[in-house]
């Protein structure tokens, strides 16, 4: 349990040393992430002072829906029984639809003239003008141009009579004077001063014209129309707007657009309906007349006073005949008047009369749904052609409706004529028990009835006139509104917190994904912390990099960081060398790389100087064969040498050694000249027999080495090597050829080896 626990403790102090490492990565770049956060928050002010504030304004409206409670069931409650409401509700969905159409935005934009913009430039920002312009700028050719035109003006104001205006396009149009006509590609037009007294600050105006159609398109994505909840007929109307003013006339009008749109539709039923029935006031007044002189010339020619008073015992028992063959003949006239009416109106999409007392439920239907196709058909047919395939779809239902209903009102007009004539019938055996009554009062009963059919008839009519002309007269809008346009005085874009918050972040992530991605791809060893997660090879010590170029760093200032790092590696390397048993000969310290150019041959001078420098007796040695340069770095001239000790064997170990010229206990072997064959030369038994005799004569033999990635060379000295400093340069060597220390130490195929 406890090594459980201690186990914990160290990886958590492992994650701390990780975290506080990948902190100070970033923390030495701290002048990049300062001037980076400074330059984000400069931008973020200047586009904050640049941008445009928009602000929000809102409306709220509630929809007249029968099935919401509102509307005009609950207006016109006292009508109820007249007939005149219909069961038509309004769906929420297409009344939003209805509210967001080109047909009602664009009868706002023309109203409030929203296709002109005035424009100010400032130093920094630009400012619209919204009924507030020194100038306006009047079309002498008509709207069609001044709503298919895009052009921009720029006129600036000379005085207060004349100004100068310019086509940002094609040039200047010259300089003119107020109220007087200029010409323009685009039409005639003038401009009239709205400013009094002195002149504007500002003289020079943009004026900008903007196609109806785009100004629609944009208004339809800028204004959101959106019920408050589900289970009701609420809506909140809201719309953007750079100017709180112009955003609440915008929304005023176009609330105000909407209801005169939707009284329209209801007045063209009512007013519809309305001349039916006069038009069959005029007809059914001009037969009632005609009855009515009929009875009385008739009366008159039979010298008659009241023929009725004599037969009312036997109409008393005919009564209930008579008016049941009264109310047939006037649903039979009724349905003949919509046959009529059908075959005078057949091919047109003209809206039908209703309530006009046929009982028949499926006619009344049917003239209800025909209707509601014509009303939509016309609303389409604002913003569209016959050839939309919506508007051939409804023309189709609407034939078929008008068949239906042809055959409807045949089928019901048999059926009333079956019943009349068993009415007739039964009127007939009535009769008969009447004989005796006068030829007379037969003959001015059958005037009567056709008196009474065309009496009732006529007052039908007149009573259905009144309650149209009720329903004109108290047309209500179809929304209410509860809250007229307001705006919010705190500016919805740009957020200047969030704006602010976010350009400190961006100035701390620039800087943060530069030093990421760039150590990312960064593949070379930069610290003694990238070797230690890559190998298990001890590490013998850091050696600073040396800005001179001076090799022997032991003979110049023996206090610099160099000289005590070397002369903590040679403590190093006497402790890693303690254990080494070498009967009392001398200890070969070979040094090696992964690449040429990491430093070895200047770590091999600046060991074996320190060495010399603490008494002992030191051989520098020169085993790379295949570039050397030791000699080079030393400053001597070429010298017999190993390669020359192995090909010659006249050459006694002796021949090969040159004493350096500060240090005495310091003594050298260069590599001598370059073999074609380093390889061979190493598994020479010469090699053996000079190892031999110069460990009897030095303390320490320092071996300079070939790099071990490029070719073998040095492995085959390995035999010889009491120890092998293995040396990696920061800066330069790439990570990933530290496997090859990595394979080398786990194989054991370099003795002793250490990493510096």
């Amino acid at each position: 349990m406890e090594l459980n626990q201690q186990n914990s403790y160290n990886q958590e102090e492992e994650s701390t040393i990780n975290l506080r490492e990948e902190f100070d990565k970033y923390l030495r770049y701290w002048k990049w992430f300062l001037l980076s956060v400074v330059l984000s928050i400069i931008v973020a002010f200047y586009y904050l002072r640049k941008t445009t504030p928009q602000y929000e304004s809102s409306a709220t409206i509630m929809i007249k829906d029968d099935k919401m409670g509102g509307g005009m069931m609950t207006e016109l409650s006292a009508f109820q029984d007249l007939g005149i409401l219909g069961d038509n509700k309004n769906s929420i969905d297409n009344e939003i639809e209805i509210l967001k159409s080109r047909t009602i935005i664009e009868n706002v934009i023309k109203e409030l003239q929203l296709n002109v913009k005035y424009i100010r430039e400032g130093h920094i920002r630009v400012r619209d003008y919204y009924n507030d312009a020194p100038i306006k700028m009047n079309f002498l050719d008509g709207d069609s141009i001044l709503y298919k035109t895009k052009a921009t003006f720029m006129v600036k104001v000379l005085s207060k009579t004349s100004f100068s205006i310019e086509d940002t396009e094609l040039g200047s149009l010259g300089t003119h004077k107020f109220g007087q006509q200029i010409t323009t590609p685009y039409g005639h037009l003038l401009l009239i001063p709205e400013f009094t007294g002195e002149m504007p600050s500002n003289p020079e105006v943009y004026i900008s014209i903007i196609p109806l159609k785009l100004m629609v398109s944009s208004f339809r994505e800028a204004i959101k129309v959106e019920p408050t909840t589900k289970k009701t007929s609420v809506i909140n109307i809201t719309l953007q707007d750079a100017i709180q003013k112009r955003a609440q006339d915008i929304l005023n009008t176009l609330i105000k657009k909407y209801n005169e749109d939707a009284i329209n539709d209801k007045n063209m039923v009512s007013k519809s309906t309305a001349a039916f029935i006069e038009s069959r006031l005029q007809i059914i007044n001009g037969e009632l007349s005609l009855v009515e002189t009929d009875a009385a010339s008739y009366k008159k020619e039979n010298k008659l006073t009241d023929i009725k008073s004599e037969a009312t015992l036997f109409l008393e028992n005919v009564s209930d005949t008579k008016k049941r063959i009264l109310e047939a003949n006037t649903q039979k006239r009724l349905a003949e008047f919509m046959i009529e009416y059908l075959n005078q109106n057949q091919g047109e999409t003209k809206l039908m009369p209703t309530n006009l007392g046929l009982t028949d439920v499926t006619i009344a239907t049917l003239i209800a749904k025909y209707n509601e196709l014509v009303l939509e058909r016309n609303r389409i047919l604002k913003s569209s052609s016959l050839q939309n395939p919506v508007v051939v779809n409804l023309d189709a239902q609407l034939q078929t409706i008008q068949q239906s209903l042809t055959k409807s009102l045949n089928n019901t007009k048999q059926s009333i004529q079956i019943a009349l004539t068993d009415l007739n019938k039964q009127e007939k055996l009535i009769d008969a028990k009447i004989i005796e009554v006068p030829q007379q009062e037969k003959e001015y009963r059958a005037i009567e009835r056709q008196q009474q059919i065309k009496e009732t008839l006529y007052l039908y009519l007149l009573q259905k006139r009144e309650e149209t002309a009720i329903s004109l007269a108290v047309t209500a809008p179809n929304a209410k509104i509860i809250d007229v346009a307001f705006s919010n005085d705190i500016a919805v874009s740009p957020k200047k917190n969030i704006i602010l918050l976010a350009s400190l972040l961006i100035g701390l992530l620039i800087p943060f994904i530069i030093v990421y991605v760039r150590d990312l791809f960064d593949t070379k060893i930069h610290s003694r912390k990238d070797i230690e997660q890559k190998l298990k090879a001890p590490i013998l010590g850091d050696i600073p990099a040396e800005k001179s170029k001076e090799q022997f760093i032991m003979t110049g200032d023996l206090r610099s960081s160099s000289a005590e790092a070397f002369r903590l590696l040679r403590t190093n390397i006497n402790f890693m060398l303690a254990s080494t048993s070498t009967h009392n000969l001398g200890k070969t310290i070979f040094l090696t790389s992964t690449i040429s150019g990491e430093g070895k041959t200047f770590i091999a001078i600046n060991l074996a100087s320190t060495l010399a420098l603490s008494g002992k007796k030191v051989l520098l040695m020169g085993m790379d064969l295949r570039a050397p340069k030791l000699t080079q770095y030393l400053g001597i001239g070429d010298k017999k040498g190993v390669t020359h000790y192995i090909t010659d064997s006249s050459i006694h170990e002796s021949d090969l050694v040159f004493q350096h010229q500060d240090l005495k206990n310091l003594d050298i072997i260069s590599s001598g000249a370059i073999p074609p064959n380093p390889a061979e030369l190493m598994m020479n038994p010469r090699i053996k027999q000079l190892f031999e005799s110069i460990k009897k004569t030095y303390d320490y033999i320092i071996v300079d080495t070939a790099p071990v990635n490029l070719v073998t060379d040095t492995l085959l000295l390995n035999t010889y090597a009491d120890m092998f400093i293995y040396v990696i340069r920061a800066n330069y060597l790439d990570k990933r050829l530290l496997v090859v220390p990595e394979t080398l130490y786990k194989e054991k195929r370099l003795n002793n080896m250490a990493i510096l």
